[in-house]
């Protein structure tokens, strides 16, 4: 079984005359954790949307576990799940109510088993039965990332997914997040919050301007760093550090 699960191979993608995506590689490895960073309008969302079957590219080719995103939509549907900047959650059902919905739309066998185990996994027993509209920012954010495990997904993406949330709520996501790793889940994230990327991902890229400038793991970003002053403790550069200065090297060629 190959261990790349996404290749992305020259993927392009315009709006009108404004192109977002100018000619994209990368390749995410089967069970690890890929962040995606970039600024507002560097084509992150875009990324996701292409990758997801959402938007179809103007050139290049994209696969997940085998199939080809546009010729083969339905099996790449089959493999991955989404999850939005903001929960896609129905506030009038109760947690529970929202979870056996999502089974019986995937036409699962014992929905309500399958809804009673992700209640347990994700903290959310004692909030089963009460409707979403009481839920805590956090609460509802990880009831979305459980409804989007419904159905045992190779591949999940993350857009943004603690956007908006305190930093309590912001722990309990990032302990789930490591936790579908570690269960074997690919996990495909997008952030701006590079302290998230930073204690989230195994390896990262940078997209700017609609391509990829760096990619690695935190260490080998580091090395793209100016060395560190050696003081009592040579200083580590944080991810900020290493993205600001990688973007503005790139802005000032």
């Amino acid at each position: 079984m190959p261990n790349n699960i996404i290749e992305v191979n020259g993927l392009r993608k315009a709006y009108k005359k404004l192109e977002v995506l100018k000619g994209v590689d990368f390749s995410v490895e089967r069970g690890e954790i890929f962040a995606l960073l970039g600024s507002n309008g560097a084509g992150k969302t875009t990324t996701i949307k292409i990758l997801s079957t959402l938007l179809s590219p103007d050139q290049g080719v994209a696969t997940i576990s085998g199939h080809d995103v546009t010729k083969q939509p339905q099996q790449v549907r089959a493999a991955i799940s989404l999850t939005g900047q903001f929960a896609a959650v129905d506030e009038i059902l109760t947690g529970r109510e929202n979870l056996v919905m999502i089974a019986k739309l995937r036409h699962l066998k014992s929905p309500r088993q399958i809804a009673d185990d992700l209640l347990v996994r994700f903290g959310l027993t004692e909030a089963a039965d009460r409707r979403v509209a009481t839920y805590s920012g956090g609460m509802r954010r990880r009831l979305d990332i459980a409804m989007s495990l419904i159905g045992k997904p190779q591949v999940i993406f993350l857009d943004e997914p603690t956007t908006g949330l305190d930093p309590e709520a912001r722990l309990e996501v990032w302990k789930e997040v490591k936790q579908l790793s570690a269960n074997g889940v690919t996990v495909f994230l997008t952030t701006q919050q590079l302290q998230e990327a930073e204690q989230l991902a195994d390896r990262i890229a940078i997209l700017h301007e609609g391509r990829i400038i760096a990619q690695g793991t935190l260490a080998e970003l580091k090395q793209l760093f100016p060395p560190a002053k050696k003081e009592y403790v040579e200083k580590q550069p944080t991810l900020e550090e290493i993205f600001l200065a990688i973007i503005g090297k790139k802005e000032a060629c």
